[in-house]
């Protein structure tokens, strides 16, 4: 008879086994050993149990895994692990394996899409494809202010990339888990911060924005350089980007200095204008002087989805595959929210503008919408809870995650930053439950991987209690895929063909605690025609590139998956 610890070793290692061939399957060019343990890291928030198992390294734990890990070499000799499909999981690995090629991805991006393209029919043995497609990889905005800080001080070779990332962020520059091939591809990503040159030494990592100064020095009088170019040249993250690279854990207790240190300096072209001090009382002594900041108003939501619509999301954070959080890509909502950061970076940046906002205690509360800094951009945020005399818990309205905050962060938020709805939209997949009762750490960490970051289409179904309920499809390869099915076809889910209000956000949905459903704001009269969004607008990117699919079809392209 087996000891408990063996048993418990047995156990451990059958699920061990069943995550990890959840994450190779996942990555089409297979994984290193150290970017195995990375994403094991980032996904379920703990380092691979080598010491529990008994062995010394990630390649000796592989290769007690010989019907899961395929262990490789490239022409490099660097080692590369490969999924090895069982019998339940032959389907999705195929799907992974026909993901198309860097030139066919080229092409698709020259190719036009039509307007309302048919949908799939029932009788069609090839299927077209979903009219709205994925972009190629991208990276995170983490990474992109990693990159951003990295050459912030001196530009740098190309050849000392590696070494730098690593000295500088404790691990390797991960362009291979967001779907580069390589560093050069990842970089040209990047081209709007970051210029690659050419030089006797080899090719040279700059920023665009050092080139800039550089270049106002020689051609641009002192002092009469443009704020807004400058400002923009730094593209302002997708999500807050005290994140991880996966977007999902929230750092609770970041040990920063309060906002007054943190002042952002935006060089000396973006002094203080010298009348700015006759515009703001010398001291805040009563609230009562900040007659624009917002102290008793609620952001309103995004008006709801029609269904059967087809939209490009983005999904931002995730707890489960029944509670997570999407962007709607578009101008009139991710574009606007960039817009709306440039804005209030440029403005709270001014250090004397800043200590003006400052909030009482008496203004700290549950409840209060306010903004917050988190590595030199700011957030909008609506305060959850009050932990200490030093520290709050705010919901980003914008993001839809919950963090642990300094309360010397916070500052009143502008009347004029109240427009724009919150970006947050609460969803859960549609038509599924999990086999167990709740979702497995392996299930949730199946999901992640599958909703990366990239865009996405979902096909909104319905909404309940206020959650929306939507498919979910990734259109970057040869066959669409769906995210429910992968979660049946892995052992995960139950299709259960109708939606289950989600446990979870029944037990906490911040966004319908705070923010106001679409059109119920207050002071209806704040908010300006073009910010008030109607369907039409949301949708208004992707009209020409998407169609509405009667229940029919959609059924009969849901069963069929």
């Amino acid at each position: 008879m087996a000891s408990p610890d063996t048993a418990k070793q047995a156990q451990l290692m059958e699920l061990l086994k069943k995550e990890v061939r959840a994450m190779l399957i996942a990555a089409k060019e297979g994984l290193t050993p150290a970017e195995l343990e990375e994403q094991y890291m980032a996904m379920v928030c703990k380092p691979l149990p080598l010491q529990d198992l008994g062995f010394q390294s990630t390649l000796e734990l592989v290769k007690h895994m010989p019907e899961v890990v395929r262990v490789s070499f490239c022409k490099n000799g660097s080692l590369i692990l490969k999924a090895i499909a069982d019998d339940t999981t032959k389907g999705i690995a195929k799907l992974v394996a026909c993901q198309k090629g860097r030139t066919c991805t080229k092409a698709w991006k020259r190719t036009h899409l039509k307007a309302n393209a048919a949908s799939p029919s029932k009788n069609s043995k090839n299927p077209q494809r979903s009219p709205l497609r994925a972009r190629t990889p991208i990276l995170p905005a983490t990474v992109k202010a990693e990159l951003q800080d990295l050459l912030s001080s001196s530009p740098l070779l190309l050849q000392d990339l590696d070494k730098a990332f690593l000295k500088c962020f404790g691990r390797a520059f991960p362009y291979r888990q967001y779907g580069f091939s390589s560093v050069l591809e990842a970089l040209r990503s990047v081209s709007d911060f970051i210029v690659v040159e050419q030089t006797e030494a080899g090719s040279l990592l700059v920023l665009r924005e050092y080139l800039a100064k550089e270049a106002e020095k020689e051609e641009v009088p002192q002092g009469e350089a443009q704020d807004e170019e400058m400002l923009r040249a730094e593209m302002p993250p997708l999500e807050p980007i005290c994140e991880t690279d996966n977007f999902h854990q929230a750092a609770l207790h970041q040990k920063r200095e309060p906002v007054e240190t943190e002042a952002v300096d935006l060089g000396d072209h973006l002094k203080q204008p010298q009348d700015c001090q006759q515009l703001i009382p010398n001291k805040l002594t009563l609230t009562e002087e900040l007659p624009d900041a917002v102290q008793d108003r609620s952001l309103c939501s995004l008006p709801p989805l029609k269904r059967r619509s087809l939209v490009g999301v983005i999904v931002e954070f995730v707890v489960s595959p029944t509670q997570f959080y999407i962007h709607i890509c578009g101008r009139e909502t991710s574009h606007k929210l960039q817009d709306l950061m440039f804005e209030m970076r440029h403005l709270y940046s001014y250090k004397l503008v800043s200590d003006k906002y400052i909030m009482p205690d008496s203004a700290v509360r549950p409840g209060q919408l306010c903004c917050v800094m988190v590595s030199k951009w700011w957030y909008r945020v609506i305060i959850h809870r009050v932990i200490s005399d030093q520290e709050v818990e705010v919901f980003y309205a914008d993001y839809g995650h919950l963090q642990i905050v300094q309360k010397s962060w916070l500052r009143f938020l502008k009347w004029q930053y109240l427009k724009l709805p919150a970006q947050a939209i609460p969803c859960s997949l549609a038509w599924v439950k999990p086999v167990e009762g709740t979702w497995s750490p392996a299930a949730t960490l199946l999901f992640k991987n599958l909703c990366g970051f990239k865009e996405l289409v979902g096909v909104v179904d319905e909404y309940v209690d206020g959650v929306l309920h939507l498919f979910l499809c990734d259109t970057s390869t040869k066959e669409d895929v769906y995210f429910h099915s992968v979660l049946r076809d892995m052992g995960y889910a139950d299709v259960c063909g109708e939606n289950i209000p989600s446990q979870e956000f029944k037990e906490l949905n911040p966004l319908a605690l705070y923010v106001q459903p679409s059109g119920e704001q207050e002071n209806a009269e704040l908010v300006e025609p073009d910010l008030c969004l109607q369907q039409e607008s949301l949708v208004a990117d992707s009209e020409t590139t998407s169609s509405k699919l009667d229940g029919a079809e959609l059924c009969d392209q849901v069963k069929r998956t």
